[in-house]
């Protein structure tokens, strides 16, 4: 198998005893821990920066809440929700989150590790210089963190290329658990899961604040229906979908508006994978089951999906 290419990363700077042993202050004032921020994006709800981590001398990145969202409970109990879900599961194949706080004006934020690389989208954009090989380990690897997630009872619910983060040392992270279920003790969903569809006006590539939750191409017959019994199979339908692409280039579900793309997700069988490019019989099989319209019908676990995939294909 051929390696990834590389990444130009930026400037490392060499450590020097200076830095690694110099003390703390004997008072500790965390307003002042955090410093040199720069912007790295915005989202529809939130902001991500890094900083540079002013008692471990290290450069991390920082995520908020936009102004507007700040104050808006249901996104409050989304941020917790991402922060905690990150920091329990400690897989190799997330991003460890480092500290869950409030700023000196009362607002959430969580620090987690900064890693510079590519998203699977940006790979996918320039799909032709990348074996499939590589291809498809990106995909194992996604399928190692859903593994882990479900067996703690949490569905990622937005399993998208651009949620897929390849760093310049071959390490795949699964990113952005914003939009995660979970269930109390005793069963039910939490009061932050009612969802609305999506206005005839918006992108149907957009995921939307308190809109049906999930990117509309990536998302599974039962997720656009809002079924309210939704489990860990909706992420292995996301999953397909991915792989799907790997394997062809586009989505199996076309279309230029919402309607559109939600009738092909519903009604229409997507081509084989072999009707639009050459692809070899066992990952055919394995995307196809992964699209079964019917939960009970596709492959059940990621566990399986790894498992076909890194066979002899």
């Amino acid at each position: 198998m051929s390696e990834y290419p590389k990444l130009k990363l930026p400037d490392v700077p060499t450590l020097f005893i200076e830095q690694t042993d110099k003390d703390l202050a004997p008072k500790l004032d965390q307003n002042f821990r955090y410093a040199f921020f720069k912007t790295i994006a915005k989202g529809g709800k939130s902001l991500i920066q890094s900083c540079k981590d002013m008692h471990l001398n290290r450069i991390i990145c920082y995520k908020t809440l936009l102004p507007e969202f700040a104050d808006d409970e249901i996104e409050q109990k989304r941020l917790l929700r991402e922060a905690r879900v990150s920091a329990m599961l400690q897989h190799p194949n997330t991003v460890p989150t480092y500290e869950l706080g409030r700023t000196n004006k009362g607002h959430y934020y969580f620090t987690m590790k900064l890693v510079h690389g590519y998203t699977l989208r940006e790979i996918f954009d320039y799909r032709e210089r990348y074996d499939l090989y590589q291809l498809v380990d990106i995909i194992v690897q996604v399928g190692r963190a859903l593994e882990c997630a479900h067996s703690h009872g949490v569905i990622h619910r937005d399993i998208k290329p651009e949620n897929i983060l390849i760093g310049p040392y071959g390490e795949v992270l699964l990113l952005d658990w914003g939009l995660a279920k979970v269930w109390d003790q005793e069963g039910q969903q939490s009061d932050i899961e009612n969802e609305v569809p999506l206005r005839e006006s918006e992108d149907p590539a957009m995921t939307g604040h308190q809109k049906l939750q999930g990117t509309l191409f990536y998302m599974s017959p039962e997720q656009l229906e809002r079924d309210p019994n939704i489990d860990s199979r909706t992420d292995i339908y996301s999953l397909g979908i991915i792989l799907y692409e790997a394997l062809t280039g586009r989505t199996p579900a076309q279309g230029e508006h919402m309607e559109d793309v939600i009738n092909s997700t519903l009604q229409e069988e997507p081509p084989k994978p072999s009707e639009i490019a050459l692809v070899p019989k066992l990952l055919e099989d394995t995307v196809m089951k992964c699209l079964d319209k019917q939960p009970g019908k596709r492959i059940q676990t990621a566990a399986e999906v790894i498992r076909l995939l890194q066979r002899d294909w």
